[in-house]
């Protein structure tokens, strides 16, 4: 997985990453499909209840969380339905603007993370995000319109810079990266629940 860390510091923007290192959509389906199969490793080990395990996390915060649940600790479940959802968007965006569509909204689902209670829920959602992003990269033209941007806010451009195609999907990408250590922690956590029982 390529190191995201210049792009989230503001070193260098994600359309100059993508441009720099010629990034389209064979090299973003194999870094998804990386992303997908270390997710799907991280099952390994795990049986039901530790996918719904409510681990400890005093920093949660989540103001866009329902009421009553801004404060909650995330399960393996309800990650794995934030972090697909936030690859599937930026695969969908990408989608977009490689044909030349400035696209303005989010186009964003979030699998109800209450409804991956199990492991056989979560390498359901995992392989159903992959099947999506690739289909997304499959939509494609031949020669895709690099210079088409999202249309967003001035505020969100000084911050991620300009958005085209690879780097919406990549900006989507790294959003998903961005959660892996809170993924360990959380499997670390049930494991050492169930350990001690």
């Amino acid at each position: 997985m390529i190191d995201f860390s210049p792009m989230r510091d503001g070193a260098l923007t994600y359309l100059e990453y993508a441009a720099r290192e010629n990034i389209g959509p064979e090299a973003l389906k194999r870094l998804s499909d990386e992303s997908v199969d270390f997710l799907l490793s991280l099952l390994d080990g795990l049986n039901d209840a530790d996918v719904a395990f409510e681990p400890e996390d005093p920093e949660a915060d989540d103001p866009f969380a329902v009421e009553g649940e801004e404060h909650i600790g995330w399960t393996f479940g309800h990650l794995i339905a934030h972090v697909t959802a936030s690859s599937e968007e930026g695969a969908a965006l990408s989608s977009l603007l490689a044909r030349g569509v400035p696209a303005s909204e989010r186009p964003r689902y979030e699998t109800p993370w209450r409804d991956i209670s199990t492991v056989a829920h979560a390498r359901q959602r995992l392989e159903e995000s992959r099947r999506m992003r690739n289909a997304y990269l499959a939509t494609w033209p031949d020669a895709p319109l690099l210079d088409t941007c999202r249309d967003v806010s001035e505020r969100f451009t000084a911050k991620f810079g300009e958005m085209n195609a690879p780097a919406a999907f990549l900006f989507g990408l790294s959003h998903e990266v961005g959660h892996y250590a809170q993924i360990e922690e959380v499997k670390r956590q049930a494991l050492a629940a169930r350990a001690a029982v």
